[in-house]
């Protein structure tokens, strides 16, 4: 069985029922997509198949074969942040990052396909995704953010506005 994942072509030996969040984690060694509730419900294994969000715990690797998979890893590089990563990072849409990389392939779809910096929009795109530490509203700034297309200075990252942290105490 091949699939091509972030990029590069891979030949899977997992057998054929073997879900793909197990092939990514176990065989591919990409650790990223999570296991978080194992049933679907919870939105931390997603990975995009050919472009679209997809739960990588209820997909059986053969209902894949062939296809693209892009994990967190596919969409940038530490030194080369996506778009919505950039604004994650910026306002502070993570917080243990348990359930990051499953909304950031979320969002980064949702962008991919035109999304607006509509909080409707996005709060539908983001659904079934779940996150016990941010209550939302950072992340959902985020990529309304990024849908805006706004650009961001890392290293300061959203001063006195999401933290207590302010230029006049540095």
């Amino acid at each position: 069985m091949k699939l091509t994942v972030n990029g590069v072509a891979r030949e899977i030996e997992s057998p054929l029922l073997t879900p793909l969040l197990a092939v990514l984690r176990e065989e591919l060694q990409i650790t990223s997509p999570k296991a978080g509730c194992n049933q679907g419900g919870c939105g931390a294994c997603t990975v995009l198949v050919d472009g679209e969000p997809r739960r990588s715990c209820l997909l059986p690797v053969a209902a894949v074969n062939g296809a693209e998979i892009t994990t967190v890893e596919g969409i940038g590089t530490p030194e080369r942040l996506a778009p919505v990563q950039q604004a994650f990072v910026h306002h502070y849409g993570a917080q243990c990052g348990f359930c990051t990389p499953g909304f950031l392939l979320a969002a980064h779809a949702y962008l991919a396909h035109g999304g607006t910096d509509d909080r409707a929009g996005i709060e539908e795109a983001l659904a079934g995704h779940m996150c016990r530490c941010t209550g939302y509203v950072k992340i959902i700034d985020a990529v309304a953010a990024a849908a805006r297309g706004d650009s961001f200075d890392l290293s300061t990252t959203a001063a006195g506005r999401f933290t207590t942290h302010t230029e006049a105490a540095r």
